[in-house]
């Protein structure tokens, strides 16, 4: 993943894709921390799942909008759990095949850092070659959880 190898104990940084109109970084804000439920896609649980751990650092990235792009910053609060979602049969987000002794869907809290001072647009950061790298400026790439690098984290915050 991308913790330190000097370091384990350094936290990892992450990117984490929300559509404003469904849940926004004001909507993060107001409520200071929220599950991030409604994952479906198996190697985004596996990021959750196997890879974050609280005090992790998170992007929040707005999809699917005029302009899509990191607008705040969130804080990884717990351990993975069981997304309660899949469960319910009422939820958008049911799995029947999925059961209480063996949950398919996983997911973490997320906790409210801070808005960004400005978006940081999807066109700025593809117009950053040291950014190219990023599994969010991969083509076809739509998963809505992605690792981010040490470097990379510290490279789009000095955008801000």
């Amino acid at each position: 993943m991308n913790r330190d190898a000097d370091n384990p104990a350094a936290p990892r940084y992450w990117l984490m894709k929300s559509e404003p109109e469904a849940f926004s970084i004001d909507d993060l804000k107001r409520k200071r921390r929220e599950p991030w439920d409604g994952v479906r896609n198996y190697q985004a649980r596996n990021f959750m799942r196997d890879g974050m751990h609280p005090g992790d650092r998170v992007f929040f990235y707005h999809s699917n909008c005029t302009t899509p792009g990191i607008v705040g910053i969130a804080e990884v609060a717990t351990d993975a759990y069981p997304d309660p979602s899949q469960f319910d049969p009422a939820s958008k987000y049911f799995d029947p095949a999925s059961t209480r002794g063996q949950p398919r869907w996983m997911l973490v809290d997320v906790k409210f850092v801070r808005k960004l001072k400005r978006t940081i647009s999807l066109d700025e950061l593809k117009d950053h070659d040291a950014l190219l790298a990023m599994p969010l400026l991969r083509k076809g790439n739509r998963l809505s959880v992605m690792p981010v690098g040490a470097a990379e984290w510290a490279y789009i915050l000095d955008l801000e």
